[in-house]
């Protein structure tokens, strides 16, 4: 069984910085792209960033220059530095995985339960 495990939201002002973690466990046996979605009150769920196993990375419009998704491969971590945030980022926070958990296995989109920022203007 996989799970994704997302931790670091809360509540900033305008202007600060949160760090998001994703941590996918159990039964693993390769991780391909991982990424970040956010879905706001009243709106559909929308991608924030996503990252290859080859570290190629891709934003949204939206958050490109002030978010940054990194990885750490041997572990299944994946990390979202969100910088200068406004008041519009306020979502919950997602982090999934496409992984395999067999050699024959396809792969698989995994998702975490998600984890709340709240930005105050």
């Amino acid at each position: 069984q996989v799970q994704l495990v997302e931790s670091g939201g809360g509540l900033v002002q305008a202007g600060g910085s949160l760090r998001l973690s994703c941590k996918a466990s159990g039964r693993i046996f390769r991780t391909n792209a991982m990424g970040w979605y956010r879905q706001a009150p009243g709106k559909q769920r929308e991608l924030v960033a996503t990252i290859t196993s080859a570290d190629i990375t891709n934003y949204a419009d939206s958050v490109k220059g002030r978010f940054t998704i990194s990885r750490d491969n041997p572990k299944n971590w994946i990390y979202l530095q969100m910088n200068s945030l406004k008041p519009e980022d306020t979502a919950v926070y997602y982090c999934n995985a496409d992984l395999s958990t067999g050699l024959y296995d396809t792969a698989s989109r995994y998702w975490g339960r998600g984890t709340q920022v709240t930005v105050s203007s």
